[in-house]
């Protein structure tokens, strides 16, 4: 197996590509101090092999993972997390209340991925979903911590892509880890150093107000850096949060402009959802072919109109708490 890609920052923080479906879509961040480590996020089963090889580049061995913590329990970040605490004996898996449950017994979790995906093609993408040992697990309700060897990290609860959701304050370097809360960035999208960032609606759980109110949590800590699940660092912090206010307004926009729409509604949100992205990208000043563009942006978009006819056509599930 080839090493992935690894992109080391300041402060011991790498990110290490999960090879999700294809480079650059999904980082696993690896944070180092004083020779123990943490990983933020895992992607899927299959992308652990990659984990290993980078940290023995880094001559980190796997008894030195002190934490596996977990944005939320989507697959595409928590899918190899059985698989690491398998191979990382020491380390315990940190996760939002509302997830713990379903990593220990991931039964339901993985009944509704593969109700969306079949069988075939969720084992294809995602492999083997191990349930963790309760004994191992940490649950970081809001405004908990914990400590890496003397660096500490704050667990918020950030709602609006999933109730599940947590996003870390790294004190050391005054960053976050955000997972989907502050939105999706690709680096091949960047013009002149200034990253171009979108919401992520994905089903089940997308909320507007929620993500508003998540988005203003996360800028009042004035944060240098946000470390983005996909795909990794972004700076212009206060434009980029501007910028995502406007645009999880526009998507909602799109998605009651098309309640009326019935069979056709998947096309007719995608298709707004498509020219909304590419008329930002076209001011951003981005050259990329548009054949490039569809193709980076095909997945999330689909992915994001799915989850937009989701709040609509569930409006009672916004009240849900759990």
């Amino acid at each position: 197996m080839s090493l992935p890609l690894v992109t080391d920052y300041e402060h011991g923080i790498s990110a290490i590509d999960a090879q999700f479906h294809r480079p650059k879509r999904a980082a696993i961040h690896l944070l180092v101090e004083k020779g123990m480590a943490a990983l933020i996020d895992t992607g899927t089963s299959f992308s652990i092999p990659g984990v290993i090889e980078s940290l023995k580049q880094k001559n980190i061995s796997t008894e030195d993972v002190a934490y596996v913590i977990l944005t939320h329990i989507h697959l595409d970040h928590a899918g190899g997390a059985g698989e690491c605490m398998r191979l990382f004996p020491n380390a315990k898996l940190v996760v939002h209340p509302r997830g713990a449950g379903h990593m220990a017994n991931p039964v339901r979790l993985v009944a509704g991925a593969m109700s969306v995906y079949g069988e075939v093609e969720f084992k294809r993408v995602y492999g083997e979903i191990h349930p963790i040992d309760a004994s191992r697990i940490i649950e970081a309700p809001d405004e908990s911590r914990i400590d890496l060897n003397g660096r500490s990290l704050l667990f918020l609860d950030t709602p609006g892509h999933a109730r599940h959701h947590n996003c870390i304050y790294d004190e050391r370097s005054r960053s976050f880890f955000t997972g989907d809360t502050f939105g999706v960035s690709y680096r091949e999208l960047d013009v002149n150093g200034l990253e171009f960032v979108f919401p992520t609606t994905s089903p089940v759980q997308f909320d507007p107000d929620a993500a508003h109110v998540s988005i203003d949590l996360i800028m009042s800590y004035k944060p240098h850096y946000a470390y983005l699940t996909h795909y990794s660092r972004i700076g212009h912090l206060p434009y980029h949060a501007e910028s995502m206010h406007k645009l999880v307004d526009a998507h909602v926009d799109i998605a009651q402009q098309a309640k009326d729409a019935g069979a056709d509604k998947q096309l007719v949100i995608s298709e707004a959802l498509k020219s909304l992205l590419m008329q930002k990208l076209s001011k951003h000043g981005c050259q990329l072919p548009q054949a490039e563009i569809n193709e980076l942006l095909r997945s999330d978009i689909k992915l994001n109109a799915q989850g937009l006819i989701y709040w609509l056509e569930h409006p009672t599930d916004r009240f849900k708490k759990i």
